[in-house]
């Protein structure tokens, strides 16, 4: 693909790093002259030094024949302009980058619909949901989040003892929303229907809508965890789109910031959370607070990875069950471990992950193995004319060993009801066994 890449800060970098790797032709432009150079000196692509945003320069670096443009400089608003103006001129498809909740958040305003550009990306909202899907979900198997975390997927053990071992699917009160998508049993996978009847030890995949997730799963778990205790250090938007991520969870949230103005804004924007002015690595603040109890500490501080990467792993020597460390630099990642840091992110590898999953437009694209990788997760886009269009799904008879998890529909992603019915452009996540997939290739796409 012809790729360009705005921004030759740490998430633009990073893109062109993996983008060239992959064999893609990469055009880099940058307002600073440095950073062109430096990337120059490390990296086997093109450059343009100026305004990213001005037609005449994107038209120069061959915006109007690109494949892809990413807007990814420091400020939101040049992002915005730069992947509208791109698309003016005729780039196939443009993403951009943004940091503030006010452009991704979308609930005034959806400002890709509104400027025509294709996709955005946050990579504080991305690192926020990696880290609450691991708090949500302790001691699962697998866990993935789709769709800014509209719907969740869970792989997990069927404890003995839960309320639907020795009853069929049908008999659960599994809220609408939510299903069990895939039950392997003694090492055979296989997709259940209504009267399958549960069996303790199952290992079961369930899907369903973020708001039903919890209750649904309930029937198949009788570990009570109880409420879980979480420390955040650092008060900057990860933060804020971790907590907004862990409303209405089991989880209780203090989130400590040094600045106390920084800490009287955030104390009035989250209410369901305790927030305090100080730093919780203070000797005398994490005993007061007896933050060794807590199942998780989360090192969240901008711009000092040292700071992040030591004081997390004080806390895990301090008692703390699970200490999660945000870092910039990647190179840090396999330090860690063996100072007691349980988990670790990069917002631009996250970042990256998410672009390199935009620019894959095979028909098929896997996006996870369940079951010991007997079973796939595909993300399917309906074409215009596709079989499958306009029918209910209850009618749909895709085979035993498959089924529709998911579907996105414009920025809404939900489960779907035995009624609904798909439109072409909606994305679709299906989950089944191998052999099927050409059978599927031509349900969704061909006319």
């Amino acid at each position: 693909m012809d790729i360009i890449i705005c921004g030759a800060g740490q998430v633009g970098t990073h893109a062109a790093q993996v983008l060239t790797a992959a064999g893609h032709k990469i055009t880099v432009l940058d307002l600073n002259a440095q950073r062109i150079a430096a990337i120059e000196d490390t990296m086997d692509l093109a450059t343009l030094t100026g305004n990213c945003a001005n037609a005449d320069l994107l038209r120069e670096a061959g915006a109007s024949d690109a494949d892809l443009l990413i807007a990814a400089t420091s400020a939101d608003e040049i992002n915005l302009l730069t992947a509208a103006v791109a698309k003016g001129v005729g780039a196939r498809k443009c993403i951009a980058r943004v940091h503030h909740s006010a452009y991704f958040d979308q609930r005034g305003l959806d400002y890709c619909e509104t400027l025509g550009i294709d996709q955005m990306i946050c990579p504080d909202y991305a690192t926020a949901q990696a880290i609450g899907s691991m708090l949500r979900n302790p001691g699962a198997m697998a866990v993935e989040s789709f769709a800014r975390g509209q719907v969740e997927m869970q792989e997990f053990g069927v404890a003995p003892g839960a309320k639907a071992v020795g009853k069929a699917l049908s008999d659960l009160a599994i809220p609408p929303g939510m299903r069990v998508a895939v039950i392997t049993r003694r090492h055979e996978a296989f997709i259940p229907d209504g009267a399958t009847i549960v069996e303790a030890n199952d290992a079961i995949v369930l899907v369903g809508n973020t708001d039903v997730f919890e209750r649904g799963k309930k029937p198949f778990d009788v570990a009570d965890l109880g409420r879980q205790r979480v420390v955040l250090m650092g008060g900057a938007a990860t933060s804020v789109w971790l907590c907004r991520t862990l409303r209405g969870s089991n989880v209780s949230i203090r989130l400590f910031e040094e600045d106390r103005a920084r800490a009287e804004e955030l104390a009035s924007k989250l209410e369901w959370v305790t927030v305090l002015h100080g730093d919780p690595t203070d000797r005398s603040v994490f005993d007061e607070e007896h933050l060794e109890q807590a199942d998780a500490f989360v090192g969240l501080l901008v711009d000092d990875d040292e700071q992040n990467i030591l004081r997390c792993a004080w806390a895990k020597s301090m008692g703390v069950k699970t200490a999660v460390a945000v870092v910039e630099n990647p190179n840090y990642l396999r330090l860690l471990k063996p100072i007691g840091i349980d988990y670790a992110y990069t917002p631009r590898m996250l970042a990256a992950r998410e672009i390199l999953g935009a620019i894959d437009e095979s028909a098929l694209q896997s996006v996870a193995t369940l079951a010991e990788g007997i079973i796939n997760v595909y993300r399917m886009v309906v074409r215009p004319g596709a079989p499958i269009v306009g029918k209910p799904l209850a009618t749909v008879k895709l085979s035993p060993n498959w089924m529709i998890a998911a579907v996105q529909r414009k920025q809404e992603v939900r489960v779907p009801l035995p009624d609904a019915s798909l439109q072409a452009g909606d994305v679709v996540l299906v989950i089944g066994r191998h052999g099927m997939e050409e059978k599927l290739t031509q349900l969704f796409t061909t006319g």
